[in-house]
């Protein structure tokens, strides 16, 4: 992969995305405030006023036992809106991610549960330490047979990740045969459901991926290069950028995220669900757009992202103390969405066609 021939950003992309990357500024008297400066912490305030209210509905809001399953349930989640920014950024989205969490795990599991014995039976083709390699290698390549269809066949993103997502459920319940997977290898099931230090080894896992990806796109000139592309890249092609290439592999790392979110989830819950995964894309959305992810690409943050996951986990965290029943929580995912883009249309100015 080969990006510009400098480490600054190329004049032609910096052009290109200045429409997009245009930061709001706040007069006041003589002073002026430039917002976009303080709009990756946007939510920290609600984070903290959420806490509020969650100790008022429940003492027990505030107990470890809480905090911990809030943060272990992050992980998950969190992941797949890691995934789902980076693609973003760069212009695209990918709605199987909400299927590649489940099905990637099943065919891990498919190749190397004994044919015979078990709940479900396997074809044994390969030892089961490779189960977590072979997990991301499906991701991996369900992430690159998106890339294909985007980019070489100039399929609607759209429409061909979202037929991807009801194929790859059909897969997943055509192996399980609509059952959920139990015999799980205790090295798959490992980094879901062991702790270190007094804290689930799922929360170190996920928050490294955050500061990689985080140092990644705003050092790396690869990196950099995503919010180039997400904003104009035609710009950026002329500029020397790999779109093509680049925006490739940003699906297969979205597709990799997306299956090592499944082996968080086994490992964390001890099975693979029948239906793992689904319907998450709809919180996947909610908590990039809170966290201040473009969906026309090109503007966002990793650590804006990460606080979008924390507050939408703790809402629904509040929500169940106070007795709401979980049949709203849809209701609550959709309302989230619609509230943040009417948002970001008024703040930023700009229209979203």
């Amino acid at each position: 992969m080969t990006g510009p021939t400098s480490t600054a950003r190329p004049a032609a992309a910096t052009e290109g995305t200045a429409a997009v990357e245009k930061k709001p500024q706040l007069q006041l008297g003589g002073l002026e405030i430039d917002l976009g400066r303080w709009r990756d912490f946007s939510l920290v305030p609600v984070i903290f006023v959420l806490g509020v209210i969650g100790f008022i509905v429940s003492p027990a809001f505030l107990t470890s036992d809480n905090l911990i399953g809030v943060v272990q349930q992050s992980t998950e989640l969190g992941l797949l809106v890691l995934a789902q920014a980076l693609i973003l950024i760069s212009g695209r989205m990918d709605l199987s991610l909400e299927s590649t969490i489940g099905v990637a795990p099943v065919i891990a599991l498919w190749l190397v549960l004994p044919a015979e014995g078990g709940r479900f039976t396997g074809i044994e083709l390969l030892p089961s330490g490779t189960s977590i390699f072979l997990c991301l290698l499906v991701g991996a390549v369900i992430g690159l047979f998106n890339g294909f269809l985007i980019l070489k066949l100039r399929v609607n993103g759209f429409i061909a990740t979202l037929g991807m997502l009801v194929m790859l459920r059909g897969l997943h319940e055509g192996i399980t045969g609509g059952k959920s997977i139990i015999e799980v290898p205790e090295s798959f099931a490992y980094l879901g459901k062991e702790s270190w230090l007094g804290v689930p080894a799922a929360v170190y896992v996920c928050l490294g991926l955050y500061a990689i990806g985080g140092l990644m796109l705003g050092y790396l000139r690869h990196g950099r290069a995503l919010y180039a592309i997400g904003g104009n890249p035609e710009a950026a092609r002329a500029a020397g950028i790999r779109v093509d290439r680049i925006t490739w592999i940003v699906l297969a790392i979205g597709g990799m995220l997306a299956a090592f979110a499944g082996v968080l989830y086994t490992g964390h819950y001890g099975s693979v669900s029948a239906g793992q995964g689904k319907d998450m894309i709809f919180q996947v959305f909610a908590a990039a757009v809170i966290g201040g992810i473009s969906l026309r690409g090109g503007r966002g943050t990793l650590f804006g992202a990460l606080t979008g996951v924390l507050t939408l986990q703790l809402v629904i965290n509040v929500m169940t103390l106070a007795g709401v029943p979980a049949e709203w929580t849809k209701f609550l995912n959709g309302a989230i969405i619609i509230v943040a883009l009417v948002v970001s249309r008024f703040v930023s100015g700009e229209k979203q066609d």
